[in-house]
């Protein structure tokens, strides 16, 4: 699954963004795009060691996952301290 990413509760740099969870990979994916083309990848959450099998944004502006195994799991992501 995919979902951009419309809230700024991650700050302004992720706000715009693309994320795609990646089944073969096992990783969340961050896109940056430019029209219609994908200026730059970011590779999160790459030590999970399960299948992202969907992401979406909630009514709260975080971003939420789901996990593809047999303990899948409903993960959500929050933001860094800074």
């Amino acid at each position: 699954g995919m979902a951009f990413l419309t809230s700024d509760r991650y700050g302004p740099a992720w706000k715009g963004s693309l994320f795609v969870g990646s089944l073969k990979f096992q990783y969340l994916a961050r896109l940056e795009l430019d029209g219609t083309r994908v200026r730059r990848e970011e590779k999160l959450l790459t030590g999970l060691g399960e299948r992202v099998r969907d992401v979406r944004q909630g009514p709260d502006g975080l971003l939420y996952l789901l996990t593809d195994s047999p303990r899948g799991q409903l993960l959500r992501v929050e933001a860094a301290p800074r």
